[in-house]
């Protein structure tokens, strides 16, 4: 077994949908190390955000022998795993769910990874979400944002 990674995650958004970003804190408590990421969009949504964060997260990650815990203070997302909803949606083919392009690709982080889901509370003093939640509204306030294909296509009705 490799390490135990800790995963902190949070999502923002400047209206909703509105500008929006992520923040990311991973960590390798034995080894002393951890690193930040976050990155801002023109256009999106909270849950997006949220999501996206884990799912970036887990990309991040080089190998799949470590020990994986996400903390997220969205219930969308940690519901949606510790309480299975996301294989009812797979037997459904996502239909009616909001946002499959992002649950598609997170369904095989999760099974290369098999992390482990805890929900902590929002805005409550926890130290590494607050550190997430600076990093995602920062990041939503960039002079740069990218564009949240995703949701674009979503909007826009279709692919093209």
């Amino acid at each position: 077994m490799g390490y135990k990674i800790e995963i902190y995650t949070d999502g923002a958004c400047s209206g909703n949908p509105g500008k929006g970003g992520y923040g990311i804190l991973m960590r390798i408590p034995q080894e002393n190390y951890q690193k930040t990421f976050s990155q801002g969009f023109q256009k999106t949504t909270n849950n997006r955000m949220e999501l996206l964060a884990v799912i970036v997260a887990l990309e991040k990650l080089k190998t799949n022998d470590n020990e994986v815990h996400i903390y997220t203070d969205s219930k969308y997302v940690a519901d949606a795993i510790n309480q299975n909803w996301i294989y009812g949606w797979i037997k459904k083919g996502f239909r009616n769910v909001k946002n499959p392009d992002l649950w598609q690709r997170l369904i095989p982080l999760l099974e290369k990874h098999r992390p482990k889901f805890h929900w902590i509370r929002g805005h409550a003093g926890h130290p590494e979400n607050e550190i997430c939640d600076k990093l995602a509204v920062a990041a939503c306030n960039l002079p740069v944002l990218q564009v949240d294909q995703g949701f674009e296509n979503q909007s826009s009705g279709g692919l093209f």
